[in-house]
């Protein structure tokens, strides 16, 4: 499949979106691989995961990249050879990546019931305004917080990171596309914008720093 989604969040930020309906077969011919990732790639039991992976690797090359472009530091976090930020995501049929100067993160997810089981474990001052009478909104709002929180501890990366207790997301509507949310842990404070869109019963969450 062409390119799902491609955002121009400024002249120095995008976000790219694949949904993967090729072939496992079709995405490994379209892709190269480093031997570290090729290794990876076969470690991997799931057809889902590994076409995730690949669907990385297709937005790379959209982005003027390739998989020997990319690398992961010793906390894991991915970073590109020019210098410049990405953050990476899939989740199901889609792939996800922004790219930027600046700090970034992206995060999706499906919008499933089970999150309302673990709400107390991500949720803190966020259920001040979440209501939860009306299930359906209770639900997206919720994924929403759950893919901000997400979205900031990759853009932070600190392992330790509290989502109820590091970072808050403050009022928001599940209508509004976007709002502010704060993180502070081991010296690093600040309040940073999030964007957020539903795409087929999935939410695309990111959030842009400094």
């Amino acid at each position: 499949m062409p390119l799902y989604k491609s955002l121009t969040i400024d002249a120095d930020t995008r976000v790219l979106v694949w949904k993967n309906t090729e072939t496992l077969e079709e995405l490994r011919a379209a892709t190269q691989l480093k031997e570290l990732c090729q290794n990876r790639l076969e470690s991997m039991k799931s057809e889902q995961h590994q076409k995730g992976f690949l669907g990385v690797r297709m937005l790379l090359q959209h982005a003027g990249y390739t998989d020997f472009d990319l690398f992961y530091d010793d906390k894991g976090k991915p970073h590109l050879t020019d210098g410049r930020n990405i953050s990476i995501t899939h989740s199901y049929a889609f792939s996800a990546i922004i790219i930027s100067s600046r700090q970034i993160g992206i995060d999706m997810e499906m919008q499933r019931p089970k999150v309302v089981l673990i709400a107390d474990k991500f949720v803190g001052n966020e259920f001040g305004f979440l209501n939860k009478e009306n299930a359906s909104e209770y639900l997206r709002m919720l994924i929403i917080i759950w893919g901000v929180k997400e979205a900031v501890y990759k853009m932070i990366s600190r392992p330790g990171m509290s989502f109820k207790q590091n970072i808050e997301v403050f009022p928001f509507t599940a209508e509004s596309g976007e709002g502010e949310t704060a993180f502070d842990f081991e010296g690093v404070k600040a309040t940073v914008p999030f964007y957020f869109m539903e795409l087929e019963g999935f939410t695309l969450v990111y959030c842009l720093g400094i």
